[in-house]
């Protein structure tokens, strides 16, 4: 009777294999009528690629199914999706190889996720060592593969076919999210017009376009390591292209992504580190589209990328642009009149601007022709191009606006500008030039006159007498060294404010209109006749701020312009009373929303990440990029206001500090600062310098990151503060414990981890060892390794300041001032 039941079982399972068939002959295939289950897989014949199903680890906590292609290693890296417009939202789904020859995803209900729409021609499902499933038939020809339909990877092995005059073809993708495959914002496809660009797209805007493809198809390569290579050709077909992706024969895994964030990355896996590392990524702020504005280019050859005006033109807003917000671009000089004499200027090496026209049939003369007769032509480009045996002639005009040019080291091609001739002029042009001259210096006397007589009055009716106002600036500012040279620093350029227009504005200084209060005053929100608002800082009698640090704020903003500075709008001095008027930040400033439980949540990773590099920007600015070299000395959360977008804003120069000529470092004996964002040869020996305010940053990152105060202490048990407790997790590579628990999933890990480790890297004890802020800037916008190691910082365990740790008050030190005393050896 048992031998009759295990005859019976065998018997069962036997026929239920024939009716269903499951993987039976091999790992890497299938064929019509076998099916691979939700927790089956399918493994290339050498072992590089699995095909199965995947559930993303989501914030949500959702179970939805998708089929990919993965590489077969620790780290599951997808390369391709199947279903990724409609996951399977129920714990069972199968891939099955229909009879007719499809591939289908389905549901435990039956109902198709995905199909490959084969046409029922494949006889066998293959999963290559390329990471390619293919279909093929009886003739082995293949019927369709899923190199054919990438999704936001394109990998070596890849033929991508595009044909001329077709604008629809997507070349792949991104995912909306790190954890979510489904469809994201950006897009990436070849615009295979005979303009020949590779155009990524947020949404329907363009995010980057790339230098358009000219001369003849090429065959290009990159080398990825000793001995691997990355080869890209590109040939012509009989109505379009044919681009071609291969790689050297024992190379590392390699795979061009365009990711969640719209960034362009060609990584190589390190067997040895065990991780992709980006040979490439795009892109850089010259690359991003529109970065310059209209009528100028963007220069990546300098260590910070810079925007410049095109011969001929100057910058819209000269504030703005002196300030890196280079949005508005340029403007002629002198427009172009119609049926003038004009001329062409070679500009070489270009990455040629967008918004061209483009001319067929005409060669290079024809071309110059056409940009010469249209008084509409700004440019023209002559940018033909070879496909087999033709040629295919491109006339590329300019008409009115252009954007988005670059100029590269060495490639690049030319572009010929529209100017005016400097001789042209009428007949009789002489003369005519002789009587505007005249006429113009005539009204510019009567204009300086009128000018004069207004600025008296004024002055007569809203200033301090003369002595009193000449008495307050005619000292250097915060005992700096003669720091402008060719300058002196007198009464600012800048409107002294009548003191009951300030009582006026604030209601008598109401407490209803207090926005703060720091180390050295109150500020209170005013409103101006017309509805404007500004914030007004009322200097406290006996705050230690005192009229050194008045003039220091007043003298030094305003010869200051960077869109992460805050703008100071005016002053007042009225009796014992200093007043500054500031542009009004409706959000405060950063730590009201930093160290909130219930504000923190505002700020996602996304706007603490762009307050970061705000900063950086502001510093490198302060530091090297403005008329002054100006080390802030007190950079810490509470004085970054943010606007009503979240931008941040450097505020309080009252302790900031003038370097003039070469001078780099100085000595205090009067030290003033807070206390954690001190650095050590400031705090212990009054020495400072750029790296002073360097250190300071790296603090303030440290606090972005974590949502913790330096002064902390309480919060990072068995650490003495929030560097070290930075630095170990660091070192122990559990760096994403650092991240404050309200961003942490939905932050984007490697740029909240590189953050850390610039941070770390800020705060080293040696200032020697600490970046300058144009390789803080360069570190947080790009992507490429960052091969300097920060060691431990010790400083702030040395120190014995005693704080109660539940003491409200320890969290929020304001300045503090001791005197230093050196003693030497007779």
């Amino acid at each position: 009777m048992e031998k009759e039941k295990q005859s019976l079982l065998i018997h069962t399972i036997f026929l239920l294999l024939l009716v269903d068939p499951i993987l039976c002959d091999s790992n890497d295939r299938l064929t019509p009528g076998q099916f691979m289950p939700s927790n089956g897989t399918l493994i290339s014949d050498g072992g590089a690629f699995v095909l199965g199903f995947f559930s993303p680890k989501t914030t949500t906590g959702s179970s939805d199914l998708y089929l990919g292609i993965w590489y077969n290693l620790p780290q599951r890296t997808v390369i391709w999706v199947a279903n990724r417009d409609k996951p399977i939202g129920v714990p069972s789904a199968t891939l099955r190889f229909s009879n007719d020859g499809d591939l289908l995803v389905v549901d435990s209900e039956g109902s198709t996720s995905w199909s490959s729409n084969s046409s029922g021609n494949g006889t066998v499902a293959l999963l290559l060592n390329t990471g390619n499933l293919v279909l093929r038939d009886d003739d082995n020809k293949v019927v369709w593969q899923s190199f054919d339909h990438p999704t936001d990877t394109l990998m070596p092995g890849m033929n991508l076919r595009f044909r001329f005059g077709d604008r629809s073809s997507t070349l792949f993708t991104s995912w909306k999210d790190a954890d979510d495959p489904s469809p994201g914002n950006f897009t990436c496809r070849i615009d295979a017009d005979p303009f020949l660009q590779l155009i990524t797209r947020r949404g329907s805007e363009i995010y980057i376009r790339s230098q358009v493809w000219g001369s003849s198809l090429f065959t290009t390569s990159l080398g990825l390591g000793s001995n691997s290579v990355l080869y890209l050709t590109t040939t012509p077909t009989v109505d379009g292209l044919l681009l071609k992706l291969a790689l050297s024969d024992s190379s590392p895994y390699t795979r061009y992504t365009l990711n969640h964030a719209g960034q362009l990355q060609l990584l190589s896996w390190n067997s040895e580190s065990k991780f992709w590392q980006i040979i490439t990524s795009t892109p850089t702020s010259c690359q991003v589209y529109g970065f310059c504005g209209q009528f100028a280019y963007c220069d990546d050859n300098e260590t910070v990328p810079v925007c410049r005006c095109l011969e001929g033109f100057e910058p819209k807003l000269k504030r703005a642009w002196e300030g890196g917000n280079y949005s508005d671009g340029c403007s002629r000089t002198r427009a172009l009149g119609c049926g003038e004499g004009y001329d062409f200027l070679q500009v070489t090496r270009m990455k040629l601007p967008d918004k061209f026209m483009f001319l067929r049939s005409k060669n290079m003369s024809e071309c110059r022709s056409e940009c010469m007769e249209n008084c509409s032509c700004t440019a023209y480009a002559y940018n033909n191009f070879d496909v087999g045996n033709r040629t295919i002639q491109r006339c590329l005009v300019w008409m009115e606006n252009m954007i988005d040019a670059e100029v590269y080291r060495s490639r690049g091609q030319d572009l010929y500008l529209k100017l005016m001739k400097l001789n042209s002029g009428t007949p009789g042009g002489k003369s005519n030039k002789k009587k505007i001259v005249i006429v113009v210096s005539v009204l510019a006397a009567i204009f300086s006159l009128a000018c004069v007589f207004a600025s008296w009055k004024f002055y007569e009716k809203t200033t301090l007498s003369d002595s009193s106002l000449s008495h307050i600036f005619q000292n250097h500012l915060s005992d700096s060294k003669e720091f402008i040279e060719g300058e002196t620093s007198e009464a600012p350029e800048l409107p002294l404010i009548k003191f009951e227009s300030l009582v006026l504005a604030t209601d008598n200084f109401s407490h209803s209109n207090k926005l703060g209060q720091g180390g050295f005053g109150i500020v209170y929100k005013g409103m101006l006749p017309g509805g404007h608002e500004i914030a007004i800082k009322r200097l406290m009698k006996g705050s230690g701020q005192g009229l050194v640090e008045f003039k220091n704020e007043v003298v030094l903003i305003a010869k200051l312009q960077h869109k992460n500075l805050v703008r100071l709008l005016g002053y007042c001095i009225h009796g014992e009373e200093q007043l500054l008027a500031y542009e009004y930040m409706p959000n405060k400033s950063l730590d009201l929303f930093l160290f909130d439980p219930t504000q923190k949540t505002k700020l996602d990773w996304g706007k603490r990440f762009n307050i970061i590099k705000g900063i950086a920007r502001a510093l490198m600015y302060l530091h090297q990029d403005s008329r002054l070299r100006i080390i802030h000395r007190d950079l810490k959360v509470s004085n970054i206001l943010l606007d009503k977008d979240m931008n941040p804003k450097i505020s309080d120069f009252g302790m900031a500090r003038i370097f003039g000529g070469n001078q780099n470092e100085a000595n205090t004996n009067r030290v003033v600062g807070t206390y954690g964002y001190m650095s050590p040869e400031y705090a212990m020996q009054g020495h400072f310098s750029v790296k002073s305010d360097v250190y300071s940053f790296g603090v303030l990152l440290l606090e972005i990151v974590s949502g913790m105060r330096i002064s902390s202490f309480h919060l990072v048990t068995d650490f003495p503060n929030l560097l070290a407790y930075a630095w170990q997790l660091w070192n122990e590579g559990n760096t994403r414990d650092f991240i404050d628990p309200s961003i942490v999933h939905s932050c984007c890990p490697t740029e909240a981890l590189r953050s850390i480790h610039v941070g770390l890297l800020c705060v080293q004890d040696d200032q020697s060892d600490r970046s300058a802020m144009s390789s803080v800037v360069f570190m947080l916008e790009n992507e490429s390794t960052i091969s300097s190691k920060p060691k431990e910082p010790t400083f702030s365990t040395k120190r014995s300041i005693n704080l109660d740790r539940d003491d409200p008050s320890a969290e929020n030190l304001e300045i503090c001032s001791m005197t230093i005393t050196t003693l030497e050896g007779r």
